[in-house]
This record gives C-alpha cells, sequence and structure tokens, in this order.
C-alpha cells in the first residue's frame, strides 16, 4: 500500500490494495498480468516492522507503510491457479525459516506452479526482524551475506543432490514409488546452519528456483555474481543502472559465469493515462496524497536512520549503514540529480520508492523504457500507485506500444519460468552455477 494519508475518488475507484486480505483480489490481479503477457508478479515481502522513526512503529501502521503484511508465498498456489503461463517471484529472508523447511516450501511451489516460482534471496536489513527472531538485532552487513552463501549452497545440495534423477519409478508391479537407493542424505556441519537428513520431497520441474537477487555494495554485488540469475537494478537514471548490471557482470568472470547468465531489471514505477497532461494530473494529485511521516518511516528503516531528527528542507548525502545499502547509494554526492532534501525525498519515496516515476502518455512512457533497455537493463520489476489501477493503465496504454515495438512478448513461450526468461535453456540450472556444481554422481 502507498504512503497516503487518504484517495481521491477516482484514484480510489482504481485502487483497491485494501482488500489484500481477500484470495480474490490477488487471483484478479494474477489474470491481469497474464492478460497483459507479463513474465512474472513480484511479491515483495520484509518480516519486521518499521521502528526506526521515532524508534516506534507507529507511523507506519498509521499509513500502512508495509504493515500489516501477510505472508505472500500462501497466494501462490491459487495465483498459478487461475494463471497457467505468469511466473512468481517472492521474497523470502534467510533468517526467517531454515534451510530444511525452506527447500521444502521452494519445492512444494515448484510443483504446484509446473515449474513457474523464483525466489528473491535476500538477507534482511529491519533490526525488529532479529528481535523478533531471539536475537539482539540482525548480523553485520557482509555477516549476512556469508550466511546467506552458506545458505544458498545448503538449499543447493537438498535440491540437486539428496534424490537422483530416477529415484521416482512409480513401479505398480513392485509395489515401489521411490527407489531407497536413489535418495541420500545431507550431511552440513557449517559456520551458521547445520542439517543431517535427505530432502523431503522429489524433485520439481526447475528444482532449484529461478534466483533473483538486489545489493549494490562490494558484498552484495560479489553474491549475485555467484548466485543469481536475476538482478534487480535500483538506480535513478538508466546509465546507473546499465553500470551496475556491468558491474555485477564483470564480478561473474571471477565464477567463470557468462554475462548472458544474468538478467537485469531496473526497479521503476509508470505513471501514465491517455496523454501527457492527464497522466501529469494523476502524478500530482498523488503528490497531494503524500504521508510524509510514513515516508520517512520507510526510509528510516530502510537506512536503519531515525529521520525524524532531519527537517523538512535539510539535505541529505551518503551515509553507510548495516541496512541497505542499495537504497543509500542514490544519496550520493555524485548522484546525477544532486543532493535531496527530506521533503523531497519523502515524496519520492511516497509515490516512487526507491526508484524513480516515468509520467507520461503510453508513447512517451515507450520511449523512456527503451532508453533503459538501451542503456543494457534487459526487463523492469514495475512497482504501482494503485492496485490494479497502475497496472490497468500500464497494460491499456503501454503494452501496445511496446508490443508493437518488439520490445515485449506478445504470447507466452512454453516450459518453466527459467525456460521462459532464458530461451534455449533447461529447466534446471547448467554449470558453472554452483546449484549445479552441487550434483555428485550416484
Amino acid at each position: 500500500m502507498s504512503c497516503t494519508k487518504r484517495l481521491a475518488c477516482g484514484a480510489a475507484r482504481k485502487n483497491r490494495s485494501i482488500n489484500y486480505t481477500d484470495l480474490e483480489h490477488w487471483i484478479g490481479i494474477a489474470k491481469l498480468l497474464e492478460a497483459g503477457c507479463f513474465d512474472a508478479v513480484f511479491l515483495a515481502d520484509v518480516v519486521g516492522t518499521y521502528d526506526a522513526y521515532r524508534g516506534s512503529r507507529d507511523a507506519s501502521a498509521v499509513a500502512a507503510a508495509q504493515f500489516p503484511v501477510n505472508d505472500p508465498m500462501l497466494l501462490i498456489p491459487a495465483m498459478a491457479a487461475a494463471a497457467h503461463h505468469l511466473g512468481f517471484g517472492f521474497t523470502s529472508s534467510i533468517i526467517q525459516c531454515h534451510p530444511f523447511m525452506f527447500s521444502r516450501l521452494i519445492t512444494t511451489l515448484d510443483h504446484l506452479t509446473k515449474g513457474r516460482v523464483a525466489w528473491n534471496i535476500v538477507t534482511s536489513y529491519l533490526e525488529s526482524m532479529g528481535r523478533s527472531f531471539g536475537m539482539p538485532g540482525i548480523p553485520e552487513h557482509d555477516v549476512r551475506y556469508e550466511m546467506a552463501d552458506e545458505y544458498c549452497k545448503l538449499c543447493y545440495q537438498l535440491w540437486e543432490n539428496s534424490w537422483s534423477d530416477d529415484a521416482v519409478v512409480r513401479d505398480y508391479q513392485r509395489g515401489m514409488y521411490a527407489d531407497p537407493a536413489k535418495i541420500r542424505d545431507v550431511n552440513h556441519d557449517g559456520k551458521y546452519y547445520k542439517l543431517n537428513g535427505c530432502h523431503l520431497s522429489e524433485p520439481s520441474p526447475q528444482r532449484t528456483p529461478l534466483l533473483f537477487q538486489a545489493g549494490a555494495s562490494p558484498r552484495g554485488t560479489a553474491f549475485g555474481a555467484e548466485h543469481a540469475e536475476c538482478v534487480f537494478c535500483v538506480s535513478s537514471k538508466p546509465a546507473g543502472a546499465g553500470k551496475y548490471l556491468a558491474d555485477i557482470h564483470q564480478a561473474m568472470q571471477a565464477f567463470g559465469r557468462k554475462p548472458d547468465d544474468v538478467l537485469g531489471f531496473a526497479y521503476l514505477k509508470v505513471i501514465t493515462g491517455g496523454t501527457e497532461s492527464e497522466a501529469q494530473r494523476k502524478y500530482d494529485k498523488y503528490s497531494e496524497q503524500v504521508d510524509y511521516e510514513g515516508a520517512l518511516s520507510l526510509l528510516s528503516g530502510w537506512s536503519g536512520i531515525d529521520f525524524s531528527t532531519y527537517s523538512p528542507d535539510q539535505e541529505i548525502e551518503f551515509i553507510q549503514t548495516n541496512a541497505v545499502r542499495t537504497i543509500l547509494t542514490s544519496f550520493s554526492p555524485d548522484n546525477p540529480r544532486g543532493k535531496w532534501t527530506m521533503r523531497d525525498l519523502a515524496r519520492r519515496i511516497a509515490i516512487g520508492g526507491a526508484g524513480p516515476v516515468l509520467v507520461g502518455a503510453p508513447e512517451q512512457i515507450a520511449d523512456r523504457l527503451e532508453t533503459w533497455i538501451d542503456a543494457g537493463v534487459d526487463g523492469f520489476n514495475l512497482s504501482y500507485s494503485t492496485l490494479p489501477g497502475s497496472f490497468e493503465d500500464f497494460i491499456a496504454g503501454v503494452v501496445p506500444v511496446l508490443q508493437q515495438r518488439g520490445r515485449m512478448q506478445s504470447e507466452y513461450r512454453a516450459g518453466s519460468l527459467r525456460e521462459k526468461l532464458f530461451p534455449g535453456r533447461a529447466a534446471r540450472l547448467a554449470t558453472p552455477h554452483p546449484a549445479a556444481l552441487a550434483r555428485t554422481p550416484w
């Protein structure tokens, strides 16, 4: 839900995000996005409250700033039953679930979606999350990536190496469903995780889900270079997103991976209408409804800094923290847009979140999206101002223009989500990805 105190009448009719607890709401979103030929829906999540602002979660509760929030993983089977080609990506932190249980959840979803599930790997950033899981806070930034590396490689062992390809025989004459000789334990005694047991689920179409990741710090970039298949590029300008993706491609060389092993998706929001003036009126209407404190509760949670101590006209520069460094890179002195005031920053966050906002008629939006593609990105992670209104506007206006220009698919390819996004590839990961390297001979 956006950080707005209220919505004007016209926008309210197109914004039903307040219905987030209704399954029919999410089924409708899935059908809408599939009709628009979107590759996937991304279900973001955060396990913790934004309580850094004024040392309280009150502002986020008043503005519904990512709080309250339900578990997005549970939505996927129902959405997948209603949309037969759309992919489903979701966020899950390495802190919230042990690899043994998480691996089974993923495999179950991959079965139920017929290979259309993707995992956005996150290391978490909210101190409130750490406390909720019995810790004094969250571990230090780079330590969390060390944990993530071990977590992922343990999951790979369960997904890729616990069951052989021919373990499931379904032999009715012998009365055998699976050959026990083709199922083995994963024994792991690591620095952060321990496990002794086999994977509980038989292999799914992708085995390892399609892997998303975002992280602009040097450690985050190195992690993405080794593990990610898709990365989120958070930048205010196309050139910045292109440079981030180029840095990932450069870092991938150390792991023997090629640039075309990773796709880059720029995070942004589109506000469009039949004409430029209509789109601008929508933007102005949303700007009037900005909840200043709700927006700063998000920023404070992302950064770990209590921005209630800053005046609205105070300028912000880059500050390194233990939380989300991807967001704070936008505040560095070499930001193309210059320094930010708190007031401007609150407006940007309330409407656009962490990324830029494109406002214009469909042809104008298509032109600007093409500049991002020309800068090197492969696609877009579109956020919204109203739900489902923002996507309805985009599908009705921008999608046909992009399809006419050959910039967007008009129909879906067959196969798993990995096969859809990487034409010519198999459903399972290939070497030198560490998931493929986890496989050992039988």
